[in-house]
C-alpha cells in the first residue's frame, strides 16, 4: 500500500503505545501496534517496545517517512517522555518529526458517529480533559470546532445537555455516573475509550501527505493547564 510510513507513539496516558502506519486517515492500514498498561513508567519500557516492533515488522529507520508523538493534553510526566523520545529519534534518524493533540487521536475512534463528539480524559483534581469534533460526512476524520480545555465534568455535562452527543476517553469513564444523567448522550465503552499510537499515526499521515512537519527544536506538549510544580512556583 502507498503512503508514508510513520512510527507513532502515545504515552498520553498510563496505557502507552506504539504503532506504524502506512497512508493517512482514509486509505491507511496499520502495520503493527503494542499497547501496554504495565506497573513500570513508559521510559523503562519504551524504546525496547519501539525496537522489538521495528524488528518483528522488518522497518528500518531509513524506510520511515516521520516519527510522531502523541502531544496531549494528559498525564504531564507521559507526555514528556514521550516527547523526548519522539525529538530524539526522528533527529538520529534525519527524518521528519510530527505532533498530533491526544484527544484528536481519540476522536479518530468515533470516525463512524453522526452525532457530535466530545473527546475527555480524566485530568485529576476534579476536571476533565476536553474539546469537541464534528463528524466529516466523507468519512474523514472529526474536525475539532472547539479548544483544548480542562473543565469541571458538571460544567461540561450543562454544556452538551442540549444536544445528542457520543462521549470518549477515560474521563467519560471516571465520571460515568454524572454524565450517565444526559438523556442525549452515549458513552463509548472503556475498551474503545483509549488513546491508540495507530490513530496518532494515520493522522500524522495526512499531514506527511501535504508536506507539514514540525520543529522538533520548538516544540512542546500541550499541557493545557499549568503543572503544580508552576502553581506552587507562583
Amino acid at each position: 500500500m502507498d503512503g508514508p510510513l510513520i512510527l507513532a507513539v502515545e504515552t498520553a496516558t498510563r496505557c502507552g503505545s506504539v504503532a506504524l502506519t502506512i497512508g493517512g486517515t482514509r486509505e491507511g492500514t496499520v502495520l503493527a501496534e503494542a499497547s501496554s498498561r504495565a506497573a513500570v513508567t513508559h521510559s523503562r519500557r519504551l524504546l525496547g517496545e519501539i525496537d522489538r516492533m521495528m524488528r518483528e515488522s522488518g522497518v528500518g529507520w531509513g524506510d520511515l517517512a516521520a516519527i510522531a508523538v502523541s502531544g496531549g493534553p494528559g498525564s504531564f510526566t507521559g507526555l514528556r517522555i514521550g516527547m523526548a523520545a519522539a525529538k530524539g529519534l526522528a533527529m538520529a534518524a534525519e527524518t521528519a518529526f510530527l505532533m498530533i493533540p491526544t484527544l484528536d487521536g481519540l476522536a479518530l475512534s468515533c470516525c463512524l458517529s453522526s452525532r457530535r463528539i466530545c473527546c475527555l480524559l480524566d485530568a485529576r483534581k476534579k476536571e476533565v480533559y476536553c474539546a469537541f469534533y464534528q463528524p466529516d460526512p466523507g468519512s474523514g476524520p472529526p474536525r475539532r470546532v472547539t479548544p483544548l480545555r480542562a473543565v469541571p465534568p458538571q460544567q461540561l455535562l450543562a454544556e452538551i445537555a442540549a444536544e445528542p452527543h457520543v462521549l470518549v476517553g477515560d474521563g467519560a469513564t471516571v465520571y460515568r455516573e454524572l454524565f450517565a444523567r444526559g438523556d442525549n448522550i452515549t458513552i463509548v465503552s472503556p475498551g474503545g475509550s483509549m488513546p491508540r499510537a495507530a490513530h496518532i499515526g494515520l493522522l500524522a499521515g495526512d499531514r506527511r501527505q501535504r508536506g507539514e512537519e514540525d520543529d522538533p527544536l520548538v516544540a512542546a506538549p500541550l499541557y493545557v493547564r499549568p503543572s503544580e510544580a508552576e502553581l506552587n512556583w507562583k
